[in-house]
């Protein structure tokens, strides 16, 4: 019969869960290997094809592993708390919980239909009253150790939703969901002192296999800097005001100072001339998010028509209050060296400051053009001048601390966490608030408090959380004093759950800890924890903070949570649009003349992120119906290299499964049985020396997440076989466990006919002969402008390109090109490589 992927994979997969084939074993004498995918939201939209794209990665990995004798933890959950839930059961008034549930469902049975190899023993949803129990329980000790408390802050204010917002949800002034409008507002919230652990989080990046970019980005939101906090005094009156500058040497080209509109002097320094063109300006930025601010954009600022002086050069300079300044850095008031600094020069020609230079700059650099921000000496700086930049910067902290008017300080961009929510669909905190102001926290034994079942989740009119409706719940009395108390109705963010998911799968059953110490010295850290680059910064920076603190306390006895990461790239897809900006759905187009038309209207074909707008999103179970969930995972890994945003095509899964169908023929016969052509026999010596240099080379390829190319290498493998009258079943074998962590299903067939009786999943990994596994070798001549300079050894069969690069990494090579300017590269294939160079570098 033919390849029939709608039989063979439900068969197999109704064995693995029959069997428990994936659960994880107790065992924890074998080498352990934790892989995990990041947490996904069930939505109500289910999956795309993008969606799987990390998850077939981790179940390849996680395959390979296990052959390979791992102790392998590969679990699933659900991250389930969230705005969207909560928006959807005020649309429609189904509960949150049912919606939740019900997404759950069809993601789990869209997830099965994969083959993943998950333990699904260990499958739990952050809100299920177990882990909502731990995880207020971890709210607790953050608030004993004092770094969980309230304090009146700017929030991004979202009336129509009634609840805060995160900065990164707030673009032009509005909500990016709906664009209603968002307002700045200060509000009493809970905060985490997640700033106590900024230098732990940024040192401890250096020993971290992440990728660089992404360590980059947490260094960069981290942001620290060594400065100075400097004293200016108002012109006319004892009014001090303090800057904090990271270039205190640059004091002598300050021409202004600049406050944050939230600062608590900017009200102070205005004078009754501005006081109306103040309170104006205030007023429309108050709507804008920090991150608005800080793009860029033209600048706006307000003069306050107050004046300070300059400690350095005794010049008075004006006081202006401007949005590019943000209150949540340094002390929300700058020194402006419009000279020296990108954005004060942009402010400075604005409003037509002075630009003055403090440091020496490049013959032909005009700062009235654009400011030098780089190194020099100082200049127009009295008795400082030509002294370089570092030396300057360490007198000038020095003159300034003799004088009493600075200090050193260290700064962070970093702010504290802001941690409530004004939202239903959360965990509620374990906190009372007693009439007389005292705030009590719950005890251990009356955890999990969970939220009471609402038929309105909409905040009050008053503006409060939709938990200050449930009256009955809320009212209660502290229990050591009888009290009469309120709860606290703000709700956890949707990352809480998030922070520490990852502990629980290692142990999710325990009613009487977070974690087992066994378990968790055995399991810890994540070996491998893959998903988007989107959650570089927020949720990896909070789940390394919360591990810190459970480091501190002794849940945990490694210093951070996941030790390799990965970042898949997007999935993408064409979409179709005219000239108004409508969208078509791909079977509303057709190609003309290599035009594209929707009936007669001319549209354009782009490469977008996968929207439901764009009518481009791809349903992963429409594929399975058509090619099967084998095809599929291999198309995902045979696409381009991993960590690459690459395009969806049906042709290609067409043309994986075509391989699939090759690879049936090559092991079945017609009876789906065994084919005769599978014979034990021994190999020949090029189809020997295939297999193990495939071996050596899909498993390097696995270890280092390259796919692509280990696809590649199984394809060049079954071509070789499929050339054969008899092919020799110790071949046919190992290419079958080569291919089982790409194509779990048809492998499991193919094991069965090959006559093993149990599961190949814990199958030894083939291993290989080095010297089998060796390229062929030979000897290549190295020519620099004709004339022979060096012989070496390398692989036979190289292409041009390949040539050349094995012959620039010998060393000799490297010492002969040094100082040499290459002009052209000549190779001929298995015999040598000319290099015409020039004599010196020009």
């Amino acid at each position: 019969m033919a390849y029939d992927p709608k039989r063979i994979e439900p068969q197999w997969q109704r064995y693995w869960q029959k069997n428990a084939t994936f659960r994880t074993d107790d065992d924890r004498s074998r080498p352990k290997f934790y892989v995990l995918d990041m947490f996904p939201y069930p939505s109500g939209e289910g999956l795309h094809v993008g969606h799987p794209e990390g998850y077939t990665a981790t179940d390849i990995i996680s395959r390979y592993k296990r052959m390979r004798g791992f102790n392998v933890l590969h679990p699933m959950g659900w991250d389930a708390y969230g705005l969207p839930a909560e928006r959807y059961a005020v649309r429609t008034g189904v509960h949150p919980a049912i919606t939740t549930r019900n997404n759950i469902g069809n993601f789990k049975s869209q997830v099965q239909r994969l083959g993943f190899s998950y333990d699904w023993s260990r499958e739990f949803s952050t809100t299920d009253p177990d882990f909502v129990r731990w995880t207020q329980w971890i709210f607790l000790k953050l608030y004993e150790r004092g770094l969980a408390y309230q304090a009146e802050v700017p929030v991004n204010w979202c009336p129509a939703q009634g609840t805060v917002l995160a900065n990164e949800e707030v673009k032009d002034g509005k909500y990016v969901e709906t664009g209603e409008p968002v307002e700045r507002r200060l509000m009493r919230q809970w905060m985490l002192k997640i700033t106590d652990y900024a230098d732990r989080l940024l040192e401890d990046l250096d020993d971290l296999d992440w990728p660089e970019g992404i360590k980059t980005m947490q260094r960069n939101w981290i942001g620290r800097s060594v400065g100075a906090e400097i004293t200016f005094v108002a012109a006319g009156s004892k009014e001090r005001l303090t800057v904090y500058t990271t270039r205190p040497e640059t004091i002598w080209g300050a021409t202004s100072v600049v406050l944050s509109p939230e600062h608590p002097l900017a009200s102070v320094m205005t004078t009754p001339a501005q006081r109306d063109a103040v309170n104006a300006y205030l007023a429309r930025t108050a709507a804008l998010s920090d991150v608005e601010r800080s793009q860029e954009r033209a600048r706006t600022g307000v003069f306050t028509g107050t004046y300070v002086v300059n400690p350095a050069t005794g010049t008075p300079i004006p006081v202006w209050i401007a949005d590019y300044v943000v209150m949540g850095y340094g002390t929300g008031a700058v020194m402006a060296v419009p000279a020296h600094d990108g954005r004060d020069h942009e402010f400075a020609r604005s409003f037509g400051l002075p630009i003055v230079a403090a440091l020496a700059v490049p013959t032909g650099f005009d700062i009235h053009d654009k400011a030098w921000e780089g190194e020099g000496r100082l200049v127009n700086s009295g008795a400082w001048s030509g002294l370089d930049a570092p030396s300057a910067k360490k007198a000038a902290i020095a003159w300034l601390a003799e004088q009493g008017i600075g200090q050193p300080r260290k700064q962070y961009r970093l702010r504290d966490w802001l941690f409530s929510r004004q939202r239903y669909w959360g965990e509620p905190f374990p906190i009372l608030h007693r009439a007389d102001g005292v705030i009590v926290p719950l005890s251990e034994d009356a955890l999990p408090l969970l939220a009471p079942e609402l038929d309105d989740y909409k905040p009050t009119m008053a503006g409060d959380p939709p938990l200050a409706r449930a009256q009955d719940w809320m009212r209660t009395s502290d229990p050591a004093t009888g009290l009469a108390a309120l709860r606290e109705t703000n709700t956890m963010p949707q990352w809480a759950g998030s922070c520490w998911y990852y502990l629980r799968f290692a142990d999710p059953k325990n009613a009487g800890a977070l974690i087992d110490p066994t378990a968790e010295k055995y399991w810890l850290p994540v070996d491998l924890y893959v998903g988007g680059a989107e959650h570089a910064v927020l949720h990896l920076l909070y789940a390394r903070f919360w591990h810190k603190v459970l480091y501190d306390i002794g849940v945990v006895s490694t210093k951070e949570p996941f030790q390799k990461l990965f970042n898949q790239g997007m999935i993408l897809a064409f979409s179709y649009r005219d000239a108004s900006g409508k969208y078509y759905r791909p079977d509303e187009v057709s190609e003309r003349d290599g035009q594209w038309f929707a009936g007669n209207e001319p549209v354009s074909q782009q490469i977008e992120k996968m929207s439901k707008s764009k009518f481009n999103v791809v349903n992963p179970d429409e594929v399975i119906d058509l090619y099967g969930a084998d095809a599929m995972r291999l198309y995902e890994m045979f696409m381009g290299p991993l960590d690459v945003a690459k395009p969806w095509q049906m042709s290609g899964v067409a043309g994986v499964s075509r391989f699939l169908h090759r690879v049936w023929r090559m092991v079945a016969d017609d009876a789906d049985g065994l084919s005769e052509q599978v014979c034990d026999i021994a190999p020949p010596g090029d189809i020997a020396r295939l297999m193990h240099k495939t071996i050596r080379a899909v498993g390097e390829d696995i270890e280092t997440m390259r796919f692509n190319t280990a696809i590649s290498k199984l394809m060049e493998m079954s071509n070789a076989l499929l050339a054969l009258e008899q092919r020799p079943r110790a071949v046919v074998e190992t290419f079958v466990l080569l291919l089982a962590p790409f194509a779990p299903h048809i492998c499991e067939e193919f094991w069965r006919m090959l006559g093993h009786e149990a599961s190949l999943a814990y199958a030894p990994w083939p291993s290989f002969d080095a010297v089998l596994a060796e390229d062929e070798r030979r000897e290549y001549v190295v020519q620099i402008n004709g004339k022979l300079r060096h012989k070496l050894f390398a692989a036979t069969g190289l292409s041009a390109d390949a040539l050349v690069r094995a012959v620039k990494d010998d060393p000799r090579v490297g010492e002969l090109l040094e100082g040499k300017q290459i002009i052209k590269e000549i190779a001929v294939p298995d015999r040598l490589v000319n290099f015409v160079v020039s004599d010196r570098l020009s």
